[in-house]
């Protein structure tokens, strides 16, 4: 009887494990995918957001700068390399940071090369002084930069380089995006007035200049509720006095993206679509206005909102 009642457990037991639904796994990812101009096909990189946000400092330093998308793709490729894209207190011998400068051979300080703005820069500015650069392959350029005991190694990560490159610059508009887990709100939590004066502030420092942002705006409050300015805040990005005031938009409504987990980030507004928190899977949908159910045009205006 024992034996039996045992059995009849067991299987009741198993039937459960084999009937209940698996728990939900929300793993943040952010991902790039950009045409490959030489063949046709795809490039693709898919990293973590804190990774991803490090790319954006790499590539909007270079937009900072000046510099070309190829200079962003080097200095990503290299990164990637060094340290995974990860600002890491840790290397071979007295190797440090983004870009594992050595204090001991002149990179700065042990403080400097942990400063991901002061290791961007001073990697570029090695970068510049070498003539033709941008025509090198990513191994030679890269390795004239950080003299490598591993140099061949930087052209595995060509592809990723150049995906992250691509979209982060804004030449290739809605090609990234950033699945992420809903926002809870804590006590203490950082007000998303403050969380969104804190994007534009790392966009400044980061990003091309030639652009302008509004004055954050509290959330509107949903029909019935009062406002609370704590629970949304939109900010306006205008690029329209840019250079390349289309190019610039994507570039920053792509790094508002990246920049998305880092400051609570739950709406990107750009050229007629949007990347939506709630619907990251969808990518970037279109915003249907005007007659005919057309896309909204262009303006150089990005619209972030934060929660």
């Amino acid at each position: 009887m024992l034996l039996v009642v045992g059995l009849v457990v067991g299987l009741v037991a198993l039937a459960s494990r084999w009937t209940r639904a698996p728990e939900p796994v929300a793993q943040p990812v952010c991902r790039a995918e950009v045409p490959a101009p030489d063949d046709g096909g795809v490039l693709r990189a898919e990293f973590s957001p804190e990774r991803t946000a490090n790319a954006a400092l790499v590539v909007g330093m270079a937009d900072r700068r000046g510099l070309p998308a190829r200079a962003a793709t080097i200095g990503i490729a290299t990164a990637i390399q060094e340290s995974g894209l990860v600002n890491i207190d840790y290397g071979d011998r007295d190797s440090l940071g983004l870009f594992q400068q050595r204090p001991s051979q002149g990179w700065g300080t042990e403080e400097q090369v942990q400063d991901p703005v002061y290791a961007t820069g001073a990697f570029y500015d090695a970068l510049v002084e070498i003539d033709g650069y941008t025509e090198l392959e990513i191994t030679d350029a890269a390795q004239q930069v950080q003299r490598s005991g591993f140099p061949e190694a930087y052209a595995d990560h060509e592809g990723e380089g150049r995906a992250l490159a691509s979209s982060l610059y804004g030449l290739s508009p809605a090609t990234l995006v950033c699945e992420l887990p809903p926002l809870e709100r804590a006590g203490g939590e950082q007000p998303a007035d403050a969380a969104a004066a804190d994007m534009v502030s790392a966009l400044q420092t980061w990003a091309t200049e030639g652009w302008q942002a509004s004055a954050v705006e509290a959330g509107a409050p949903a029909e019935g509720e009062e406002a609370d300015p704590s629970s949304a805040a939109t900010v306006v990005l205008d690029a329209a006095g840019a250079a390349e005031p289309g190019r610039t938009a994507w570039a920053l409504a792509h790094s508002a993206v990246a920049l998305a987990e880092r400051h609570r980030v739950v709406r990107v507004e750009v050229d007629g679509r949007v990347w939506d928190r709630g619907e990251a899977e969808a990518g970037w949908s279109v915003v249907e206005t005007g007659e005919g159910g057309a896309p909204a045009a262009g303006d150089g205006r990005v619209r972030v909102t934060t929660g």
